[in-house]
C-alpha cells in the first residue's frame, strides 16, 4: 500500500490557547492522506469550534489523556495511528517520514523527536533539558503506530496518567523493532512559570505509581527515574550545558526543583 491513510489523534482539554497552531500544523504536512480525530474532554472555552474548522470527527470523551488516545484510537480507520497533544506542532514532513520508515522497515512504532519553544527564561530552560533527550532511547517514546501492533498490545493503559507514553512505547517494543525519523515535533510550553510547572510535576508524581508498579522489571525504569542518571546525562555534554551560563544553571535549578516536587508528590502516594 503507497499511500495508506494515517489517523491524527489529538487530545484536548481547555486547548482554546495552542490548538489552531496545533491543527494547522496537521492540515500543512507534506502527506495528504490523513485523517484528523480531535477527542476533547469536556472543555470550556472554544476548542471544539476551533477543532471543527479542521475536521467534522470531534468528540467529547474523557476523562484523562489514555482514555481519550484509545478512543480516537477505535474511532479512526487509519493503517497508521498517531498520536499528539495539542500543545505540539509537527514539522511539515513528520507524517510522510514515519509512513516512509514503518514501510521500508517493518518496525512496529517511530520515535519522534521533540523540541520545545516558549515565552520567557523557564520556557529556555525547558527547550535547553528537551535537547539532552534527542536520540536517548530510554527517555524518548513512540508516537506513532502501525494500528496493528496498537491494537496488539492493547492500546494506552486508561489506568495511567502519567509514565503512558513510555509504557505504550515499551510495550510495543517487546513484540517487534521501534525506529525513529529526523523530522522534529515542537512543544509549544508558552508562558512557562516555575510555579506551574512544579505543580504539574507534583501532579503526576502522585499518579506515577502505576508505571513503576507495571515497569518494574523494565531495564530503563532506573534510568527514567533516577535523578542521578538525568544530571548525568546534562553534564555529559557541558558546552551544551553551559553554552549559555545564566540559561544553564537556571536549567539545573528548574530540574532540581521538580524532582524535589516530584519525590514530594509520590512519597505522599506512597
Amino acid at each position: 500500500m503507497s499511500n495508506p491513510l494515517v489517523s491524527v489523534i489529538v487530545p484536548t482539554k481547555n486547548s482554546s490557547e495552542f490548538l489552531d497552531a496545533c491543527l494547522e500544523s496537521i492540515k500543512d504536512q507534506t502527506y495528504k492522506n490523513i485523517e484528523l480525530i480531535v477527542v476533547d474532554n469536556n472543555s470550556t472555552d472554544n476548542t471544539k469550534e476551533i477543532a471543527r474548522k479542521y475536521t467534522d470527527k470531534v468528540f467529547n470523551h474523557g476523562p484523562e489523556r489514555s482514555v481519550q488516545r484509545n478512543f480516537g484510537a477505535k474511532e479512526s480507520t487509519g493503517v497508521y495511528v498517531l498520536f499528539i497533544d495539542s500543545d505540539m506542532e509537527l514539522a511539515k514532513e513528520v507524517v510522510e517520514e514515519c509512513v516512509k520508515k514503518e514501510q521500508a522497515t517493518g518496525t512496529m512504532g517511530v520515535v519522534i523527536p521533540e523540541e520545545s519553544f516558549g515565552i520567557g527564561f523557564w520556557a529556555q530552560c525547558k527547550k535547553l533539558e528537551r535537547s539532552f533527550y534527542v536520540g536517548v532511547e530510554w527517555m524518548e517514546a513512540a508516537r506513532f503506530f502501525s494500528r496493528k501492533s496498537f491494537e496488539q498490545v492493547s492500546g494506552y493503559n486508561e489506568q495511567m496518567i502519567s509514565g503512558e507514553d513510555w509504557d505504550l512505547s515499551q510495550r510495543v517494543e517487546e513484540i517487534g523493532k521501534i525506529d525513529r525519523i529526523g523530522a522534529f515535533i515542537y512543544h509549544n510550553e508558552g508562558q512557562l512559570r516555575l510555579s506551574e510547572l512544579l505543580k504539574k510535576k507534583y501532579y503526576y508524581a502522585q499518579k506515577f505509581a502505576t508505571y513503576t508498579i507495571q515497569n518494574k522489571s523494565n531495564s530503563k525504569l532506573k534510568k527514567q527515574v533516577g535523578g542521578v542518571r538525568r544530571f548525568g546525562l546534562f553534564f555529559s555534554k557541558p558546552f551544551r550545558l553551559f553554552k549559555n551560563p545564566f540559561v544553564g544553571i537556571g536549567m539545573l535549578f528548574m530540574k532540581t526543583c521538580e524532582f524535589a516536587a516530584g519525590v514530594v508528590g509520590y512519597v505522599k502516594l506512597r
